[in-house]
């Protein structure tokens, strides 16, 4: 599978935040369907015992289309979601994005719509620090 063209930007973001990766184009089964998030990641708890478990889906927005390339990011996003809450429920998932797609893209009022209705968690990553820069939920 392609990596994303941000997607070693965002792992090493989120190294750098304090996350473990620990899968690479994360394997999830459900029913007949099989998908794959770009990363499974997973950080302790220091306040409370356990860990906390994300999927992440990595979209760079380079494409020809805005609207395409909503659509595509919003779709996978909900079809990870929903079966992750199934089968992994303690994962959750986020779309990680540029800053640059954040500004460009993310506060556009029809895109923050989609956002807000389908529940959609960001991850905002500084491609040139490689560095979070936000976590929106």
């Amino acid at each position: 599978m392609a990596k994303d063209v941000i997607h070693d930007y965002v792992k090493e973001a989120l190294i750098n935040d304090g996350w473990t990766i620990t899968a690479e184009h994360f394997t999830v089964r459900y029913e007949e369907l099989t998908i794959y998030p770009d990363l499974a990641a997973e950080r302790a708890l220091a306040a409370q015992r356990g860990e906390r478990k994300i999927a992440v889906e990595v979209k760079s927005f380079l494409g020809r289309s805005t609207t395409t390339e909503v659509k595509d990011a919003v779709g996978q996003y909900v079809i990870y979601q929903t079966y992750l809450e199934e089968v992994e429920p303690e994962r959750k998932v986020y779309l990680a994005i540029s800053s640059q797609t954040y500004h460009d893209t993310f506060r556009l009022k029809a895109v923050q719509r989609l956002v807000e209705r389908f529940s959609i968690m960001l991850i905002v990553v500084d491609i040139d620090q490689k560095e979070i820069v936000g976590w929106i939920e």
